[in-house]
């Protein structure tokens, strides 16, 4: 497995132990969906802007998101067939506004942002209810196998 974290921010600054951890987060993932490690997922930094441009160009969506992913495949059936996963684009700036409205820390809101594009990247959605759960239950369990909690 190889996980590629590319910084393309410079507003908010990170301690390097979350790159360690955000590779062990899509490891997990990997794991719980037993999907093969012999793939490759890219982490991106960005700011609100950048965040902003790619949600409205991509999404149709006018205002920056937290996370986007975009998947190298067109059905999730065919994940074992590509080399690369896809790529995981986190704005940081989102990320720590939201670790404060959330009250908790920056790290676990960047983990959950990573493993949450993870499942989007295995084909899960939040576009019902049911749905929702499913994924939430699937983002909860590999978080806190790594022993980040929600408070």
């Amino acid at each position: 497995m190889e996980v590629i974290i590319d910084n393309r921010q410079e507003i908010i600054e990170y301690d390097s132990n979350i790159e360690k951890l955000i590779v062990d987060a899509v490891f997990l993932a990997l794991e719980k969906e037993g999907v093969s490690n012999e793939v490759e997922v890219s982490v991106s930094f960005v700011d609100n802007e950048e965040i902003h441009k790619l949600n409205k160009e991509y999404r149709g969506v006018d205002r920056p998101t937290d996370v986007l992913s975009f998947p190298q495949y067109e059905n999730a059936g065919d994940i074992e067939k590509f080399s690369s996963l896809g790529d995981i684009v986190i704005s940081l700036e989102k990320a720590k506004e939201q670790a404060k409205e959330y009250e908790h820390s920056f790290e676990r809101e960047v983990l959950f942002l990573t493993v949450h594009s993870m499942f989007h990247l295995f084909g899960y959605d939040h576009d019902t209810e049911e749905n929702t759960k499913k994924m939430r239950q699937k983002e909860e369990e590999v978080l806190n196998k790594m022993g980040i909690l929600r408070k």
